[in-house]
C-alpha cells in the first residue's frame, strides 16, 4: 500500500515508529515494549510508548506510573513522563479511567476513534522512537493503528511469540496481517524461551524451544533473540523498576540489550 503524505502534527518530531504485535495474548508484548523502551533510553535515546491495548493497559504499572494524570496543552494531550529526565513518555487509556479496575466495555468504533485520537492529539514533542504496544490479534484496533500511523511511515513491526506451536501458529497469522497491510517486519522475538536456573545456570525449556526462530527462518524475517524466563524481570515489571539498569547480571539482560542494539543498527542503516 502506498503511504499518504502526512500533514505536520504531533508526530512530526518522531523519527521512528515501531509497532509491537502478536497474534497471541499473554506472550509478553507489553514486557518487550517496556524493556525495549528502557534499553533504548539507556542507549541515549528519547522514547515514547503509546499503549493501544485498550482492554488491558498494563504498561503504566510496569513503569510505576499508575494514577498519574494526563494534562492538556495547546496542541493536545501531554503524555506522562515516567522519569525525571523526561526521556520516556507514555500515553495509555489507563490514565483516562476513573478507577484502575474499571473495565473498558467499548465496541469497535469507539476503540478506533480513541486510537486515532491518541495518534493525532498526543503532544509527543521530539522523540527518537515511538513504541506502540498493541493488543493481541489482527482486528479493528490493529487496522485503526496501522491506518492512522501509515502517513508517518512507521519503521515497521516487531513480532513477539513464545516457543510453543500454538503461539507460533497465531503469530504466523500476524505475519500475514503485516504483508496484507504493507507493514514491514523488523524482526521476531521469542519470549519465555526457557528458564535459566539462578543456582546452576542450567536451562529448562518450559514451553518447548526454538519455535520462534524456526518461524522467522521459514518466513524470511530477522530473528532478534530468545528472551528467557527470569523471576527478576517479572518482579521488576510488577514493581515498576528499571530492569535494564538494576539487573545487568540477569540472563535476560544481554538478550534484551541485543534486541535494542539491532533496532538501533536498523535505523542507522536506513539513515546512512
Amino acid at each position: 500500500m502506498e503511504a499518504v503524505a502526512a500533514e505536520p502534527g504531533n508526530l512530526a518530531g518522531v523519527r521512528h515508529i515501531i509497532l509491537v504485535l502478536s497474534g497471541k495474548g499473554g506472550v509478553g508484548k507489553s514486557t518487550i515494549s517496556t524493556e525495549l523502551a528502557l534499553a533504548l533510553r539507556h542507549a541515549g535515546k528519547k522514547v515514547g510508548i503509546l499503549d493501544v491495548d485498550l482492554c488491558g493497559p498494563s504498561i503504566p504499572r510496569m513503569l510505576r506510573a499508575q494514577g498519574r494524570a494526563v494534562h492538556q496543552c495547546g496542541s493536545g494531550w501531554v503524555p506522562v513522563f515516567v522519569d525525571q529526565e523526561q526521556s520516556i513518555s507514555l500515553m495509555s487509556v489507563g490514565f483516562l479511567l476513573e478507577k484502575p479496575d474499571q473495565a473498558v466495555v467499548w465496541r469497535g468504533p469507539k476503540k478506533n476513534a480513541l486510537i486515532k485520537q491518541f495518534v493525532s492529539d498526543v503532544a509527543w514533542g521530539q522523540l527518537d522512537y515511538l513504541v506502540v504496544d498493541t493488543p493481541p490479534g489482527t482486528s479493528d484496533e490493529h487496522m485503526a493503528a496501522v491506518d492512522a500511523l501509515r502517513p508517518y511511515s512507521p519503521l515497521g513491526a516487531l513480532l513477539v511469540t513464545t516457543p510453543q506451536a500454538v503461539s507460533v501458529g497465531d503469530v504466523r497469522r500476524e505475519l500475514t496481517f503485516c504483508r496484507k497491510t504493507g507493514l514491514r517486519v523488523i524482526g521476531l522475538v521469542e519470549n519465555m524461551s526457557g528458564f535459566v536456573c539462578p543456582h546452576c545456570t542450567e536451562c529448562t525449556n518450559v514451553f518447548s524451544r526454538g519455535g520462534g526462530e524456526e518461524l522467522a527462518r521459514h518466513a524470511g524475517v530477522p530473528f532478534l533473540g530468545s528472551v528467557p524466563l527470569d523471576p527478576e524481570l517479572t518482579r521488576s515489571l510488577e514493581e515498576g523498576r528499571d530492569f535494564i539498569q538494576e539487573f545487568p547480571q540477569s540472563p535476560a539482560f544481554p538478550v534484551l540489550s541485543a534486541i535494542a542494539q539491532k533496532i538501533l543498527n536498523e535505523t542507522s542503516a536506513q539513515l546512512s
